[in-house]
C-alpha cells in the first residue's frame, strides 16, 4: 500500500519535471523557427520546421549543430540582403559552443560541468537569436 503511494507520487513528480524542462525547450524551438521563417526563402539555409527534429532523442544531439550552422547563415544572408550590419555569422559561435558542451554533457563526472555550462550558452545562444530575429520584424508605424 505504501509502497503504491510512493510510486505514484515519484512518477508524478518524474511527469511534473518532465513537463517542466519541455516548456522552455519548446518556446526555444519556436524561437528558432521564427527566426528563419523570417528570413526570406532564398536566404534559408534549412526550412522553419525542422528545427523540432532536436527533440528526438541522441538524434537531436547531432541535429542541434546543423541548425545552428543553419539560423546562423540564414541570419547572414538576410541582413546582407536588408542590408542590416551584423556581425558575420550571427550567433554561430555561442550556438556552436552550447552545442559541443551538451554533448560533452554525457561523459560521466565532467559531463556535469559541461552540462551546466552548456545552459549558460543555451540560455545566451537564445537571447541572441531572439535579439537577431527582432531586427527582421518591420516595424509597425503608430497611427
Amino acid at each position: 500500500m505504501f509502497g503504491s503511494a510512493l510510486g505514484g507520487v515519484l512518477g508524478m513528480t518524474l511527469v511534473v519535471l518532465w513537463l517542466v524542462m519541455l516548456l522552455p525547450l519548446i518556446f526555444y524551438l519556436l524561437t528558432l523557427q521564427r527566426a528563419l521563417a523570417a528570413c526570406a526563402v532564398e536566404n534559408r539555409r534549412m526550412q522553419p520546421g525542422l528545427v523540432w527534429l532536436q527533440l528526438v532523442p541522441l538524434f537531436g544531439l547531432v541535429w542541434q549543430f546543423f541548425v545552428v550552422l543553419a539560423v546562423s547563415g540564414s541570419l547572414q544572408a538576410e541582413f546582407q540582403k536588408r542590408g542590416i550590419v551584423e556581425e558575420p555569422n550571427p550567433g554561430q559561435s555561442i550556438g556552436l559552443a552550447m552545442c559541443i558542451l551538451s554533448v560533452c554533457g554525457i561523459i560521466p563526472f565532467l559531463g556535469v560541468l559541461a552540462a551546466l555550462a552548456g545552459i549558460v550558452c543555451w540560455i545566451l545562444y537564445w537571447i541572441k537569436i531572439a535579439g537577431l530575429s527582432a531586427k527582421l520584424v518591420p516595424a509597425v508605424p503608430v497611427a
